[in-house]
């Protein structure tokens, strides 16, 4: 299934779910004006077709003992295939690691990381992430408040 083959009421589906993914059947096909077979057999489709990879719980971040952000500005040594596979298994391991991209400019990757405070940040950077495979450098920028945090992804397509 691929994007241009998504109607007005695909995109309905996928608008309501993902704003409330533990709607039940019936009341998202009550939201969508379709029966409640129609409503199943097309999320099934949307499954199916990949457009929907899958239902998660979003935890408050801030409750779980995480109210900051950090985005921290890693380069490596060497960008060679084998380095960068090695930084990238490695970064996985790392709990508070939310986000990490590959990037092209001055850094090589982008990473997201959720602390409690700056000694937490100062734990993780001098315990993890400048001990990790191949990093020459790491440049940290704690967010100041969040302005914008989106969930919903907008669908393009037919509409």
């Amino acid at each position: 299934m691929s994007q241009s083959t998504l109607d007005r009421i695909d995109h309905a589906i996928l608008h309501e779910l993902q704003l409330n993914a533990k709607l039940s059947n019936t009341a998202l096909a009550t939201r969508v004006h379709l029966s409640e077979s129609a409503c199943l057999r097309r999320v099934r489709n949307l499954e199916a077709g990949g457009i929907i990879r899958g239902y998660v719980c979003l935890v408050d971040q801030s409750t779980a003992g995480y109210p900051d952000n950090v985005y921290v500005q890693i380069t490596l040594h060497s960008q060679q295939r084998d380095d960068l596979a090695a930084f990238e298994a490695a970064i996985r391991d790392i709990p508070e690691v939310m986000e990490c991209y590959l990037m092209s400019g001055i850094a090589d990757y982008i990473v997201r990381v959720i602390v409690a405070d700056a000694r937490d940040y100062e734990r993780i950077h001098s315990q993890q992430l400048t001990r990790l495979p191949g990093v020459d450098r790491v440049h940290s920028s704690f967010a100041l408040r969040t302005v914008i945090n989106k969930t919903e992804i907008p669908v393009r397509g037919s509409s």
